[in-house]
């Protein structure tokens, strides 16, 4: 544990309370994709399906079921509590577009070939790309409101953090992850664009918007 990771987690943890408050305060779920946060509990529950096979710490664990309550309750009140006002028509990316590849890529690289090592795997490359159906789904509306922006920023954080962390791992034990290491990289550059945005825009108290996808 270092002060990237307390961090990273901090600013997840912050990002998904920010979505579910905002969900809960205003009773809807206008502008958030139903389909990124499905994938988002895909990647908690294929990755945390070791929570009481392999204790590391109080603060992992406490951690792994915070995260999973937190997925599963935004999904139901999506698509559960609060189905009516969800926007259902501007969330359409086609999630075959991201699981098919993601799949064939956690069989052919992996750490080992065991179920668990595999799906350890998939969820590292499935949360790199779990983010694309809510920035296209802001893309085709052509706007955000400020709170879901809040959100992604600190979602984006978290991964820029966490790549930190991994730096720091390097420098003071000599440990690499590279399958975690190039998907966070690749995670975080899908942010930049959102990054720039998001300062140069919401920080002054402008609305974000973004031009509709090609």
């Amino acid at each position: 544990m270092n002060v990237f990771r307390i961090l990273g987690d901090l600013s997840h943890l912050l990002a998904m309370i920010l979505l579910l408050g905002k969900i809960w305060t205003s009773k809807s779920c206008k502008g958030i994709s139903g389909k990124s946060q499905i994938l988002f509990a895909l990647v908690f529950t294929t990755r945390y399906l070791d929570l009481f096979s392999n204790f590391i710490s109080v603060y992992n664990t406490v951690m792994k079921v915070v995260f999973l309550l937190c997925a599963y309750v935004t999904v139901y009140m999506i698509y559960g509590k609060f189905r009516k006002t969800f926007d259902i028509e501007n969330d359409t990316f086609r999630l075959e577009f991201l699981l098919v590849p993601v799949i064939g890529l956690s069989f052919l690289e992996n750490y080992s070939f065991t179920p668990l090592e595999i799906l350890w795997t998939f969820s590292i490359y499935l949360e790199s790309v779990a983010i694309l159906p809510q920035l296209f789904m802001i893309s085709k509306t052509g706007e955000a409101e400020t709170i879901t922006t809040h959100y992604l920023f600190f979602l984006g954080l978290y991964r820029a953090l966490y790549l930190a962390n991994w730096i720091r791992r390097y420098q003071t034990e000599n440990f690499y992850d590279q399958i975690a290491v190039v998907s966070g990289v690749v995670q975080t550059i899908f942010y930049c664009d959102f990054f720039y945005l998001y300062v140069t825009k919401v920080l002054k108290g402008k609305k974000l918007s973004l031009p509709m996808p090609i």
